[in-house]
């Protein structure tokens, strides 16, 4: 009987450079190679894999080129970008990609250089914004106005939106073909969200008048559901 090739292997080399340092995992339910995505990060590939991420006040938004079959994925925590520093994260990622700008900004011109630079082909989908920590202000409902007034005034053309509610979402992204999974979870573990969330946003503000890098979102304890 002939030996079956563990599908788990991770093929790094043929992703791009920029994403060479990202994990992956298998899932057998999809049969296809899984990239988790955590906050200030953001992905892109010509491959078959799935990108996924659990939301709670954040944003992601989800960018293809239809023509040239590419795509990926962001996650940002805040909508309004920093001025005048320049941080690195994990892996070399500034920390600046938390903020809607940033995080935008380098997912499209990522996916425009791999597709031959034709903003009328990218298709937008955008997820989450929750109102999910009622102590606070609505960050989510802040980064739901910022993304679609980016979209608007950059031309880009938005297909298709899950926003808002006072739920996380878990969600996976299918970039060579565009297919979206979500999930809300309601009263599913919120708490770990909002605690996570909580702390992120400060250290986000702490960097930002002490200066120094931002620990991104440690595992959200993900489990298949």
């Amino acid at each position: 009987m002939a030996a079956v090739l563990n599908p788990s292997r991770q093929l790094n080399h043929l992703r791009w450079p920029e994403f060479a340092h990202m994990n992956s995992y298998w899932d057998p339910v999809q049969n296809v190679e899984v990239v988790r995505i955590l906050a200030g990060e953001y992905y892109a590939t010509h491959r078959h894999e799935m990108i996924t991420t659990v939301l709670g006040s954040c944003i992601s938004v989800c960018v293809r080129d239809r023509v040239a079959n590419i795509g990926g994925m962001n996650h940002f925590m805040l909508p309004v970008e920093r001025e005048g520093r320049e941080s690195s994260g994990p892996h070399g990622l500034s920390a600046d990609a938390a903020y809607g700008g940033y995080a935008m900004e380098r997912l499209v011109n990522c996916i425009l250089k791999y597709g031959g630079g034709r903003r009328e082909h990218l298709e937008i989908k955008i997820f989450g914004g929750g109102r999910i920590m009622n102590n606070m202000a609505d960050i989510g409902l802040q980064n739901i106005n910022f993304i679609r007034a980016y979209l608007r005034t950059e031309g880009l053309n938005m297909t298709a939106e899950d926003v808002g509610g006072d739920f996380p979402r878990r969600m996976a992204y299918f970039p060579i073909t565009g297919k979206v999974l979500l999930k809300k979870l309601r009263n599913i573990r919120n708490e770990t969200i909002i605690q996570q969330e909580t702390a992120y946003l400060a250290d986000l503000r702490r960097q930002a008048t002490q200066g120094g890098e931002v620990e991104l979102f440690g595992d959200f304890n993900h489990g298949r559901r």
